[in-house]
């Protein structure tokens, strides 16, 4: 099999990731992974996105989807809601259940496609709970077997033309070792300043960011700890945004960790 840096959309295909908020558990039974699945079916077919992967893992999930109509972010809000009422009346909790706003990153390439789809089916083997064939919560038995939830044929078929031919092509693939640290490092949660700027007037309820450098110290500081506790920002990055001082900022990131 060839595999190219051939564009896919720039807007299209994004790598969804769900965290539970501060590394909590987000599958506590078998009964709330059947229901995610549940809830993300539902809400594949309420937003008609298409789904390439998708793995559930004890404190994450990790989607791999196709959004042709431009409604990500409402169909993840509305996945993350149904599921957090189900498991905060089943638990008798309140509060976030998953951490801040979904993260999602625009995937451009088929190179990289490939092996996002690889990294999300090793989840299981890298966290050392199952083999990908024998783990019950991801779409990579749907590859093998019969689809129920996701659209298979895309990625089949940038393995080959044949079905059967495709299915040993994937599975020879995805068996293969990763670039670990260089893949990891690019699915950290890093934002660019334009992705963090929206995260930031969501969090803090600021259309006018620059309006906080007119604050008195106290509030900048505690505007400033809610933007700290963002995962994957930076005391710079915070900074150049806010138009603050970054050794400010650095020292109200070095106070709240002593």
């Amino acid at each position: 099999m060839s595999r190219t840096n051939r564009k896919i959309s720039s807007t299209d295909v994004y790598h969804v990731i769900l965290r539970g908020i501060n590394q909590q558990d987000i599958f506590l039974e078998v009964q709330d992974y059947q229901k995610f699945l549940k809830e993300l079916k539902l809400t594949k077919e309420k937003y008609n996105y298409q789904i390439y992967a998708y793995v559930l893992m004890t404190n994450h999930v990790h989607l791999l989807i196709h959004d042709q109509n431009n409604t990500l972010s409402t169909a993840m809000q509305s996945l993350a809601i149904r599921y957090s009422s189900y498991f905060n009346k089943k638990y008798q909790r309140c509060g976030h259940l998953f951490q801040n706003r979904f993260l999602s990153k625009n995937v451009e390439d088929i190179s990289y496609l490939l092996t996002l789809q690889r990294y999300i089916h090793q989840n299981p083997v890298k966290g050392k709970i199952a083999k990908m064939e024998e783990y019950s919560w991801s779409s990579y038995k749907e590859y093998i077997n019969k689809n129920k939830l996701v659209n298979t044929e895309f990625i089949l078929s940038l393995f080959n033309s044949n079905k059967s031919e495709a299915v040993e092509l994937f599975k020879k693939f995805n068996n293969e070792i990763i670039e670990k640290d260089k893949l990891e490092y690019e699915l950290k949660n890093k934002y660019t300043d334009e992705e963090l700027i929206g995260i930031m007037k969501d969090e803090l309820k600021e259309e006018n960011l620059m309006n906080i450098q007119n604050y008195n110290k106290k509030i900048i500081e505690e505007l400033v700890t809610k933007c700290l506790k963002i995962e994957g920002t930076s005391a710079i990055q915070i900074a150049r945004i806010l138009g603050l001082n970054k050794r400010k900022v650095q020292r109200i990131a070095k106070s709240n960790m002593s």
